[in-house]
């Protein structure tokens, strides 16, 4: 199997993520709950988190599949990260555009931001791993 790999031990050693865009919107997910709790706590004392507050912490939970499928391919990797990160700020600005011209009322223009972030972070990630199967199948 092609996602396999022997740790020098005899051993054989498979991805914690075997599905790293499913993966990612798992931990999407749970990074929101994680924000959602935080606003929970801080609205009775009249703080709320700020839409950028929400994209961090959703993007340090959820880059995890990321990280692994980066660590364990090959050397030629970079042309798969720059292609990710292409398609990761292509599709959150046509989110954000798209979300902002949709909801013009919207009190915060940085939501546009996060939804369109939201989006792109699996895409980003169903990217790097084609490139970086492609990359070890050739």
């Amino acid at each position: 199997m092609a996602d396999e790999k022997d740790s020098g031990s005899g051993s054989i050693r498979r991805p914690s993520w075997d599905h790293p865009v499913v993966s990612t919107v798992a931990l999407e997910l749970g990074g929101l709950a994680v924000s959602g709790l935080v606003a929970l706590v801080g609205w009775p004392f009249g703080w709320l988190p700020d839409t950028g507050f929400v994209l961090l912490v959703t993007g340090l939970i959820a880059i995890g599949p990321a990280a692994e499928l980066y660590s364990g391919a090959g050397p030629p990797r970079r042309l798969a990260v720059v292609a990710a990160l292409l398609a990761l700020a292509t599709v959150r600005l046509l989110v954000a555009a798209a979300v902002n011209w949709a909801f013009p009322a919207l009190a915060d223009p940085g939501v546009g931001v996060l939804v369109g972030y939201l989006v792109a972070l699996p895409i980003g990630v169903a990217v790097l791993a084609w490139f970086l199967t492609r990359a070890t199948v050739a």
